[in-house]
């Protein structure tokens, strides 16, 4: 039953990770017209137990590095002399992209954890018999 629980354990560490990632690509879209944001990504990361057992992890949100783009609104509160300010540095396109790919992710996972159970499920029924 050992390798049941494996397979369970990796699938629900790559369900958390996934719906870590979720988490920060919804925040990124939710401030994409925040002035002065900047994109979050995380990073995954290995958790390695004792044995040859390898699960993911999401590791701490990183910052995107690029430039904020830099918008000509006069009439905006956060402006400078000349009517500019700093917008953020979300790019809806790359958000809804990476969305999915969590979202494909995500469902790639659970039907992984589904199927380990059903099997366990089924091997719990031929061993009563």
């Amino acid at each position: 039953m050992s390798a049941f629980s494996d397979a369970l354990s990796v699938t629900s560490s790559g369900l958390r990770a996934q719906a870590n990632r979720l988490r920060v690509v919804s925040e990124n879209i939710a401030n994409a017209d925040t002035p002065g944001y900047r994109r979050k990504t995380i990073p995954f990361e290995i958790e390695r137990t004792g044995s040859d057992l390898a699960r993911v992890q999401a590791g701490k949100p990183n910052l995107d590095k690029t430039e904020l783009a830099r918008i000509h609104d006069p009439s905006h509160p956060l402006s400078d002399a000349s009517g500019h300010y700093e917008g953020s540095n979300v790019d809806l396109i790359i958000e809804i992209a990476d969305a999915r790919e969590a979202q494909r992710s995500y469902e790639a996972n659970l039907k992984m954890f589904d199927q380990t159970r059903q099997m366990s499920t089924g091997l719990m029924d031929l061993l009563r018999r």
